[in-house]
């Protein structure tokens, strides 16, 4: 039997072609809206809602993060932060997890919500065995620090006190965390965040190049 370029035209019409695009990066964002640059083609900007040729949809974006879906899979992606997905992955239930891009000093700042109240500027630091805000920052969220035990640390400007306090939440893109360890330091010598080892030791970190990747583990 002959199968003629017509009707062989016509079947892949009616193929249905899977998309999915491999790698996303976020280079600009506004209320409900993402500039996304998709496996390096021309930057297509899309609302809230909307899918693109390839595959990715827009779940909601703010002027600090974009929500995408990619193949069921959903991602919180600051600005200039790239998406990459493995090769041959299935979909699967979405997890919590953050891309984070390294700024041009090489490191990984990302805005987090205390108390769904607060929206305070993190610096990623492993170093840190707690997370640490300001007492300001504290103020905002509805943090009654002083009801916390006191004690001391040592800054560059010297010995500052500080209070150990739980954050009843702390979300980082799409990971929402419960009964957060942190401390309050009081006297301004906390001009950032710092994003410790009470959050990051519950997440799975994967650097690849600029990028650094937050999955929850539990």
């Amino acid at each position: 039997m002959r199968i003629r370029p017509a009707d062989l035209s016509l079947a892949l019409l009616l193929v249905p072609w899977s998309l999915h695009a491999a790698q996303v990066q976020v280079i600009a964002l506004t209320e409900g809206k993402a500039t996304l640059v998709i496996d390096n083609a021309k930057p297509r900007t899309l609302a809230a809602g909307q899918v693109s040729p390839e595959g990715v949809r827009l779940i909601a974006a703010t002027p600090e993060s974009a929500i995408v879906e990619i193949d069921g899979k959903r991602s919180t992606l600051v600005l200039g932060a790239h998406y990459r997905m493995a090769p041959g992955s299935a979909a699967s239930s979405p997890v919590g997890r953050v891309v984070i891009a390294a700024d041009a000093q090489g490191h990984f700042l990302v805005s987090g919500t205390i108390n769904g109240a607060a929206s305070v500027r993190f610096l990623v630091d492993t170093g840190a065995t707690l997370v640490s805000i300001d007492a300001n920052d504290a103020r905002r969220a509805g943090v009654n620090y002083l009801a916390g035990k006191r004690s001391h640390t040592q800054t560059a400007n010297g010995i500052a006190p500080v209070y150990r306090v739980k954050l009843d939440t702390l979300k980082v893109g799409d990971i929402t965390l419960y009964n957060v360890d942190a401390v309050v330091h009081v006297g301004g010598h906390l001009p950032i965040g710092l994003l410790g080892m009470s959050f990051l030791n519950r997440m799975e970190m994967k650097r690849d190049g600029a990028a650094l990747t937050l999955t929850r583990r539990f």
